[in-house]
């Protein structure tokens, strides 16, 4: 979905599939994003609230919140699908399902945590070393995965038991109302979760806001250069996952057909709208017209349609303006001279924000599509000489989130992949795991996401030196 000032203050929500306006909802002010934090902030400072409650007790409420979200794993991922297109055979895998998986996985790791541990000091005594709640959480997230991107920000910071303000994008708002009436039914006491609805305006007043402790976003690059400038001043702890233009290495002895459900998953995933895409394809000169006509084969064999049909592969991109960003990336590569050799078009297809799987050969490395993020389905691919022309192209990045490497040899792929100067890799495929760390390197953000770094995030350190005995 899109929105738009329809009514002043308000959100006018428009289905991406459709184009039918979906609810109109009241956008929040200063006020509102006021009280939000003040309502967190009381809960998190309550004597007896949230933040003072042990692991064992938070976890129970949290337990009981993952069975309600199991429950409902339908509603929200028709909810998700309508509002941003993504089509339901993705979000059913993750959408529908994540918000369970993370309570339970940082229920584990939090129950194995201790609040304290006494450390020797090397010249004698001890040191306590006290892990609290950081405090109040700003939690800022974009719409391609709404409730993923959410919950592996809402699961630790509960469980660490801060308080939390949460501003879903505004192209998906209906997914999050969900997930709170859900919270409330759940028994999180009052306050402890607050939703704002709003565009970047209440967001960076939620960012600057005095009551607020963290900040944790995901989304561009640009709009997390604004947040870490904010957060900068003020001296405000901040984590970022941000934009990515992730490298595929195609190895000589890749078998890419043997693969090709991975392929698709690692590169035009959710129609390219995923943040760790394998965008760039670089492949070897010896094979490299049988790689472009793989990944042209690819991209013209996907079911393009209706979101909510379960056999559509590709959705539509979720607003008009992001259709006409991609198509603005697709006649530049046309006229920068890269060789188009699938998609480039709309599909026919009478209502809805589409854009045909496109793939572009012999696109320079220097080029706009090489080198900046479209976040749309397009793919370019470039030859590479050897090895380390391979590692050279794909480390010529301001990006570092992820990438891929596809070989037939395990071993090879971990030595090339240690090479490469980025957050996240995989091979011959790309999965997150959620008991591992997950961030970007360079432009790609600040901070880690998943594992037990991410609950670290949320949490504060203190050290309390005993006298010498």
């Amino acid at each position: 979905m899109t929105v738009t000032a329809a009514v002043p203050g308000h959100l006018h929500v428009v289905s991406a599939a459709t184009e039918e306006v979906l609810a109109t909802l009241p956008e929040a002010g200063p006020a509102e994003v006021d009280a939000a934090v003040g309502a967190a902030r009381a809960a998190f400072d309550d004597p007896a609230g949230w933040s003072t409650w042990s692991a064992a007790e938070r976890g129970v409420v949290l337990a009981r919140l993952a069975e309600r979200l199991a429950a409902r794993g339908d509603d929200l991922v028709h909810a998700v699908s309508t509002q941003n297109g993504m089509p339901v055979a993705i979000g059913a895998g993750s959408e529908g399902v994540v918000g369970p998986r993370m309570l339970g996985y940082y229920a584990s790791v939090i129950a194995a945590q201790p609040v304290e541990e006494e450390r020797q000091r090397p010249g004698g005594g001890t040191t306590v070393v006290r892990r609290g709640p950081i405090g109040v959480v700003a939690v800022i997230v974009p719409w391609n995965f709404p409730l993923s991107l959410a919950f592996f920000k809402l699961a630790p910071a509960l469980h660490a038991g801060c308080t939390i303000v949460w501003k879903p994008s505004p192209e998906t708002v209906l997914d999050a109302r969900i997930v709170t009436e859900e919270m409330a039914a759940a028994g999180l006491p009052d306050g402890v979760v607050n939703l704002v609805l709003g565009g970047r305006e209440t967001g960076m007043a939620l960012v600057q806001h005095p009551g607020v402790d963290k900040v944790a976003f995901t989304g561009s690059t640009a709009a997390g250069r604004a947040i870490g400038e904010a957060c900068g001043r003020l001296l405000r702890p901040v984590s970022l996952e941000l934009g990515g233009k992730s490298a595929a290495v195609v190895l000589e002895d890749a078998d890419l057909p043997a693969h090709a459900a991975d392929v698709f998953a690692a590169s035009l995933l959710n129609s390219g709208q995923t943040c760790y895409l394998s965008t760039r394809v670089l492949a070897p000169r010896s094979r490299y017209e049988e790689v472009v006509e793989f990944y042209a084969g690819l991209a013209r064999s996907l079911r393009i349609g209706d979101p909510l049909d379960p056999a559509t592969q590709i959705g539509p991109v979720a607003t008009a303006a992001q259709r006409a960003r991609v198509e603005g990336f697709i006649a530049g590569a046309l006229a920068d001279g890269s060789r188009l050799v699938a998609g480039g078009g709309r599909p026919d297809i009478d209502r809805g924000w589409y854009v045909e799987p496109t793939v572009f050969a012999d696109v320079d490395p220097r080029s706009t599509l090489a080198r900046e993020e479209v976040f749309g389905p397009v793919l370019a691919i470039t030859p590479y000489d050897d090895e380390d022309h391979a590692v050279a192209l794909a480390n010529d990045s301001a990006y570092g989130l992820a990438g891929s490497i596809w070989t037939e040899d395990v071993d090879r792929g971990l030595a090339v992949a240690r090479r490469i100067r980025t957050g996240a890799l995989g091979i011959n495929g790309f999965r997150l795991d959620v008991a591992s760390p997950f961030g970007g390197l360079k432009d790609s953000g600040l901070g880690y996401e998943l594992g037990p770094e991410g609950l670290a995030t949320f949490q504060e350190l203190r050290s309390i030196y005993t006298a010498l005995r």
